[in-house]
């Protein structure tokens, strides 16, 4: 394994199991096949509906043997309906009681959105709370709380641009120890990439692989050309070229799958090695071009272009 040294100088995997649309009974086979295979990195949101099974799967790991809680790195996140300063430490409690866990070795705010307690996905403007009313510092004021606690061993955000990033630390007693964003070929987020590791906050990157996401019909990087060609070249599977391009870019993955075959080879790219020529030609790619693109939450004060400046 290989890893990045966060600014609370832990140890945080380069690669690691993304959850995100794992559906319900598919979540636990694929931890505990993951575990087995060696990731240690698992990627959970409280958005996403299957921390109690991942939980359980973490459990069950450790206790069968796999693996020990401290070899572990576990990664949840804190929900646009929990940014109001009350709401904070019971989300991240109610997190920890799901995933059977004492602590989180990272804990991220979701995204820089904040709307009413109990809404998942918003529908309509009532549902959203305006960060001039609920700026974010005070979200993450209580985020540094729970660190001090021992709750978060590291803290972090998600889906920040580096002008709300520079806000939130000018205003902050803790840098964000990383950025949750996505990333891909298509969507090589260089600028935001470069102010992040100026400010030694790690960028993780989700989607790796492009995504499915009902926000777009694009085709995924795998199936482009130049990504195949240097597939060929190296003997590798299209996949663990984007990977093996963000590990050396030092930017930490997380693939999501349910599948063993697929685990193993989304591991095996911890041992591919890009050279120059390719890194740049798979960077050329670039177009810009987001999967999420953050119109789910587009109501009262938010639009797409105010989420992502």
């Amino acid at each position: 394994m290989r890893y990045i040294t966060l600014n609370t100088d832990a140890q945080m995997p380069v690669i690691g199991l993304g959850t995100w649309q794992a559906a319900p009974g598919e979540v636990y086979q694929a931890i505990r096949w993951a575990i087995k295979l060696g990731y240690q990195m698992i990627d959970c949101a409280a958005i996403y509906g299957n921390e109690k099974e991942a939980g359980q799967a973490i459990h069950d790991a450790i206790a069968e043997g796999d693996t020990t809680r401290e070899r572990l790195f576990i990664v949840s996140k804190l929900w646009n309906d929990s940014h109001n300063p009350e709401n904070v430490l019971p989300a991240i409690k109610q997190t920890l009681t799901d995933l059977q866990l004492d602590y989180l070795d990272l804990y991220l705010v979701h995204w820089p959105i904040a709307q009413k307690k109990g809404t998942t996905v918003p529908e309509k403007d009532e549902d959203m709370i305006s960060l001039k009313d609920l700026p974010l510092e005070l979200t993450w004021a209580e985020m540094e709380k729970m660190h001090q606690q021992g709750l978060a061993k590291a803290i972090g955000v998600s889906n920040f641009s580096s002008k709300k990033l520079q806000s939130l630390i000018e205003k902050a007693e803790i840098v964000p120890a990383v950025n949750q964003i996505e990333s891909h070929p298509f969507l090589v987020q260089k600028d935001l990439l470069d102010y992040c590791q100026k400010q030694m906050i790690a960028v993780m990157a989700y989607s790796p692989l492009g995504s499915q996401h009902k926000d777009s019909s694009e085709k995924r990087p795998i199936a482009d050309e130049k990504i195949i060609e240097i597939a060929k070249k190296l003997n590798a599977s299209p996949a663990q070229i984007l990977l093996a391009w963000q590990m050396a870019r030092g930017v930490a993955v997380i693939p999501k799958s349910v599948h063993l075959e697929r685990l193993k080879e989304n591991f095996a790219s911890l041992a591919i090695e890009l050279d120059e020529d390719d890194m740049n030609a798979i960077s050329a790619l670039n177009k810009d071009f987001r999967y999420i693109s953050g119109k789910s939450f587009a109501y009262g004060d938010y639009s797409v272009e105010s989420i992502w400046d």
